[in-house]
């Protein structure tokens, strides 16, 4: 990247980043007259078409022996990012092998225009922060994060036991200071929960950053917090990259949410990238969560994270009392025992939720003569039946066919739908209860714009007795009116290929058990399971924190997993299976011939999930203990790979999910 100043009256060059994966910058001639500062956007030839780019440097002559196009239009000269957020990018490509043209694009809003965003404001007010008492435990968390200039904290506390108003005092003194904050959280639910929570006391200071904007609302955003007009921005993932002119503090809020993570290129980790950021810029960082990932555990264990614990529940409630109910000795999703219990809750004029991890009505079709199972057309995946709109789906590449009730193998009618989701425990509901309010919240229920919101609204205020749904419902959300929470089935993460399953089982149950009894000490949670005895849940259902992480650490250094050693998986896909097959085996001998440093070479093998649209899967795992060596070696290596055509290679550093 080139950045001189184009001398005056000389003919002046672009060096313009495309949205492609080429890991180069492109020489355009620039318009006359125009002027395209760095971080300004362009449009440009390339090849035969015409894509947007990103000015990243200047030059005063062409490269030798090539013929310059011109750029066609400066779309926008006011620049999205300077010099400096130049060099975080170029830190973003070469971390996570992308092109520096896709890391900018994922960084930066893609509009072409400015839009209003819609008020935050609501319809109650926000406690001023001199009407909250900080507790005991509160007030040392923050005394420990202020007793330093910069540093990495973290706030392990219990569901309900005040983590929020540490970060958003935090936040209040940073912003003290004159420095800017980033406030992360995973869901979007919980993004709008905690901008009703700040809008008072950020009066006009806050800035929302998530994926429920629109690019042009993305765009207003972004620049009011590059003209310092936001000094607190609030957001999910992506709010990482805000362009914070003097940046103070980053909260990342449930550090423990694989959906920090990204899964497209290039394949960034918000905490990763926080880290980076906080470090250049001699800034504070504090995760929390009642769950933190193993990772975290074990950075606290070894003191690299500076812990603090919050064991009190602050707003008059208690830890719920947990209890696990086996079905195997009961029929259907809903077993005696929580019927009973949602019965009894109602009848004390309390509020329900209820957590299953699986959208959709049924789960698989099968044919109970031949065992013929109904499987997505371009996925190695069950299709999963929606009542309410009458198709079969595949949940991975979205193709759709009308229920059958014949065997399409074999004729036989004696077909059936196993298993069971969302839609199922609603129609369940309803069938039990019709005179009770029910809302599912899950991607299905709430795809208009807004439902949401209104739905997590009407449940704070009680005008839902019985809240049902996915992950949405499993973090962070603050109901004072709940005394019950079912976890309907606990076993649907519990048996993936994945090292991190018995992570996620654990989290979950802790999560989703965190929202009862917050503001009264009769909170109870019925864990439903078809394998009540594994480790995961009885740790989870005897509030066994310690015990859980001491074992999952132990299994992990036995196997010398992450964070005992550091993973880079390298996928390759191909509508020909035969191609992906020789082109992977390929890519493992290159590694193990030009990765000295690493200590193993996993694979080739099929993923899990070894069909995704159509193509065939297949991956490599490189496990290292010298992450920088083999960093440096793996780029070397991909630099001089080049793959047969309609073979794609997909490289994830650090990767939270292996499926």
């Amino acid at each position: 990247m080139a950045v001189d100043e184009p001398a005056s009256g000389a003919e002046a060059y672009l060096e313009v980043a495309c949205n492609v994966p080429v890991d180069r910058a492109f020489t355009y001639r620039a318009p006359e007259g125009a002027p395209a500062p760095v971080g300004s956007k362009v449009s440009v030839p390339f090849g035969r078409r015409t894509v947007t780019g990103y000015v990243v440097g200047h030059r005063n002559t062409a490269p030798d022996g090539v013929s310059v196009k011109p750029v066609l239009r400066v779309i926008d000269p006011d620049p999205l990012f300077d010099e400096a957020y130049l060099e975080l990018a170029d830190w973003v490509r070469r971390m996570y092998f992308a092109s520096l043209g896709e890391t900018i694009a994922a960084m930066v809003p893609g509009a072409t225009r400015e839009s209003a965003i819609p008020s935050l404001g609501g319809d109650e007010a926000a406690p001023a922060p001199a009407d909250l008492a900080l507790s005991a435990e509160q007030t040392g968390a923050l005394e420990r994060m202020f007793s330093a200039p910069s540093g990495l904290f973290y706030v392990h506390g219990i569901t309900g036991s005040g983590k929020t108003e540490v970060f958003l005092q935090a936040a209040e003194r940073t912003i003290a200071e004159g420095r800017a904050v980033i406030y992360l959280m995973p869901e979007i639910a919980l993004t709008h929960q905690l901008l009703d929570s700040v809008r008072d006391r950020f009066a006009g200071a806050v800035a929302v950053l998530h994926s429920r904007l629109t690019a042009s609302q993305r765009l207003t955003e972004w620049r009011r917090i590059r003209r310092g007009e936001a000094m607190l921005v609030v957001g999910a993932r992506s709010a990482v990259f805000a362009p914070v002119p003097r940046l103070g503090l980053i909260v990342l809020d449930e550090e423990h949410d694989g959906s920090y993570k990204s899964g497209s290129t290039p394949r960034y980790h918000a905490r990763q990238v926080a880290m980076k950021r906080v470090a250049d810029a001699g800034a504070r960082m504090v995760l929390g969560s009642a769950t933190p990932s193993a990772e975290a555990w074990y950075l606290m264990r070894e003191g690299r994270l500076v812990r603090t614990n919050l064991t009190e529940r602050l707003s008059g409630g208690a830890m719920p009392t947990l209890e696990v109910v086996d079905l195997r000795k009961d029929e259907g999703p809903l077993s005696t025992r929580l019927v009973a219990a949602l019965k009894e809750t109602h009848a004390q004029g309390r509020q329900s939720i209820l957590f299953l991890n699986r959208r959709g009505f049924a789960h698989f079709f099968h044919c109970r003569t031949c065992g013929f199972e109904m499987r997505c057309r371009h996925c190695s995946v069950g299709l999963t039946y929606h009542k309410r709109r009458d198709l079969m789906v595949c949940h991975y590449c979205g193709y759709r066919i009308a229920p059958v009730s014949q065997c399409p193998e074999c004729g036989s009618f004696d077909v059936g739908y196993s298993g069971f989701g969302t839609e199922r425990i609603e129609e369940e509901l309803a069938g039990r209860f019709p005179e009770w309010r029910i809302a599912r919240v899950d991607t299905d229920a709430v795809r208009r714009k807004g439902v949401l919101e209104r739905t997590i609204a009407s449940f704070r205020t009680g005008e839902i007795d019985v809240l049902l749904g996915t992950q949405m419902v499993a973090k962070g959300l603050n109901f004072p009116g709940v005394k019950l929470v079912g976890i309907v089935l606990a076993d649907t993460g519990l048996h993936m290929p994945d090292f991190r399953a018995a992570e996620r089982t654990f989290s979950l149950i802790v999560q989703v058990a965190g929202r009862a009894g917050r503001f009264h000490p009769d909170g109870h949670v019925i864990v439903q399971s078809y394998a009540p005895e594994n480790p995961a849940i009885r740790r989870a259902i005897g509030h066994e924190l310690e015990e859980f992480y001491a074992d999952e650490l132990s299994v992990r250094a036995d196997l010398a997993f992450p964070p005992f050693a550091r993973l880079v998986r390298l996928v390759v896909r191909s509508r020909n299976a035969d191609a992906g097959r020789a082109a992977v085996e390929s890519l493992a001998s290159r590694c193990r011939s030009s990765l000295p440093s690493a200590d193993q070479i996993l694979g080739p093998s099929e993923c899990p999930l070894s069909i995704v649209s159509g193509n065939v899967r297949h991956h490599v795992l490189v496990r290292t203990t010298r992450f920088g060596a083999t960093h440096v070696e793996l780029g070397r290596l991909l630099r001089a790979v080049s793959l047969p055509g309609g073979t794609h290679l997909e490289v994830d550093v650090d990767p939270v999910s292996l499926l």
